[in-house]
């Protein structure tokens, strides 16, 4: 068997893998298998592009490769472990770059091997030279969008950028130029290559990349972030197809509709436009923006008070939100919940679709700590019950309870679909401060008859709960 065959052979192998992966990771009960699939493809894929790759370069490039890879593992190994679960959407997103930046350097490189140099001749045949420059210019595109789009999701998410939408007079004609300029570059390019263009396009991309998500408030970035990674893998099978790669090709094939298909969705579920959000914020002005109104005053309840109401409650919600997240009060929850059950109360919880700030962020955090998953539900199984609920904790969460959504059309996240929590006999909001949630608008729920404050530390005032339990 040649090295070709077999590196098709193991390529194959490890497609199928990918597939199962994905499989894998649509469902909770089965993450863990989907990982080590998803773990053993890529091995598999990496060693047969690294056997197939030794018969064709030098050993100094040999042992560049290496090097490379040892760095790469190194760096990537000391960031997984020091990043807290909190950190996982903006170091996604930073991992998008790299994605969007490897499919730029491939597309220059494609361009210096073949049109730069004159060497189509021999490597790639004068009747497809066109197809070629159209693979490469279409490929540093998506790539430089990729990168400079991930940047500033990932400036947004770790708060280094302001989260609020980006307005620029006439943004959405700005965008369509953008792109009407990208395909008179790509025509020009495709008919006589030359450095400028590819110049030209390359500043474009990342121009229209920047401008794309920085157009994107922070209560749409879950959505993006999955953009992002649809964005990704189309970069990578454009860096298959110059590569001549079958599994580059099938994997960003996977990963893009994938993650295109998540992004879908996820804003059926936010009641959001695929097209607005995935056009840089198209057709919205961002003439809106949180009025100020006088709520009234909030109340303040104790940890003690708040677990004698729990002594006498029926049923419970829990609505986790990023503040959980970052208190780290996961395990504590769930101990609360197990005691709460221990008592004959009935307890769930209520996930808002884009809890946290990745899709799947509190399923995960629960699922660490041993929260049954029949107990945690999607807010559409949840939504109709607030009504007959005891009582309602809300953790960390603020933009996903927020009744400003259905009640005011001048806020900006008017549409949003929303835990209905207010519907409950009585609400307790574990909270830091009264400011306001990702997305800068104020909550009236907070200031409601039937909402109760709890500030502090989520999880030392969890703690404080099952002490006076």
């Amino acid at each position: 068997m040649t090295a070709t065959t077999a590196a098709s052979a193991a390529y194959i192998v490890a497609a199928l893998l990918f597939i199962l992966s994905l499989a894998g990771l649509s469902r909770h009960e089965s993450a863990k298998n989907g990982i080590v699939f998803g773990i053993a493809g890529m091995t598999i894929a990496l060693a047969a592009t690294i056997a197939l790759a030794t018969g064709s370069i030098s050993v100094a490039g040999i042992a560049l490769l290496a090097a490379g890879m040892v760095i790469g593992a190194g760096i990537g190994f000391r960031v997984a472990l020091r990043v807290e679960m909190t950190g996982m959407p903006e170091l996604i997103a930073m991992l998008h770059s790299f994605v969007g930046l490897a499919a730029v350097l491939v597309g220059w490189s494609g361009y210096w091997t073949v049109e730069r140099h004159g060497r189509a001749e021999t490597e790639v045949p004068a009747s497809l030279l066109g197809i070629h420059s159209g693979e490469v210019v279409i490929g540093v595109f998506i790539g430089a969008v990729t990168l400079t789009g991930s940047i500033v999701a990932f400036g947004k998410l770790s708060g280094r950028l302001k989260s609020n939408p980006l307005m620029l007079p006439a943004h959405n004609w700005l965008n369509l130029g953008a792109l009407v300029a990208f395909v008179v570059l790509t025509a020009v390019f495709v008919a006589s290559p030359s450095l400028p263009v590819l110049v030209a396009v390359t500043v474009l991309a990342l121009a229209l990349g920047w401008h794309l998500v920085a157009s994107i408030g922070g209560g749409d970035m879950p959505v993006v972030i999955s953009m992002l990674n649809s964005y990704s893998g189309w970069a990578a099978a454009a860096s298959g197809f110059l590569l001549n790669n079958n599994l580059l090709i099938i994997t960003g094939a996977l990963v893009g509709s994938s993650g295109a298909y998540l992004s879908y969705i996820m804003c059926t579920a936010m009641n959001r436009s695929f097209v607005s959000v995935i056009a840089g914020g198209f057709g919205n002005e961002g003439a809106a923006a949180a009025t100020d109104h006088d709520y009234g005053e909030h109340t303040e309840i104790t940890a003690a008070d708040t677990a004698e109401l729990l002594k006498g409650a029926k049923s419970v919600v829990i609505t986790p939100g990023y503040g959980m997240a970052v208190a780290q009060a996961q395990t504590s929850v769930a101990d609360l919940t197990r005691r709460l059950r221990d008592r004959g109360v009935e307890v769930r919880f209520g996930i808002h679709p884009v809890a946290g700030r990745l899709p799947g962020h509190m399923n995960v955090l629960l699922a660490e700590a041993k929260v049954p998953y029949d107990i945690v539900l999607e807010m559409d199984e949840i939504n109709d019950d607030f009504a007959d609920t005891s009582v309602v904790l809300v953790i960390g969460a603020n933009d996903t309870v927020n009744p400003a959504a259905m009640d005011d059309p001048a806020s900006p996240i008017a549409g949003m679909p929303v835990l209905r929590v207010w519907e409950a006999a009585d609400v307790v909001v574990f909270k830091r401060s009264m400011n306001t949630g990702y997305a800068g608008v104020q909550n009236p729920l907070f200031f409601r008859d039937n909402t109760r404050m709890l500030f502090g530390d989520a999880r030392e005032r969890v703690d404080d709960i099952l002490r006076a339990l």
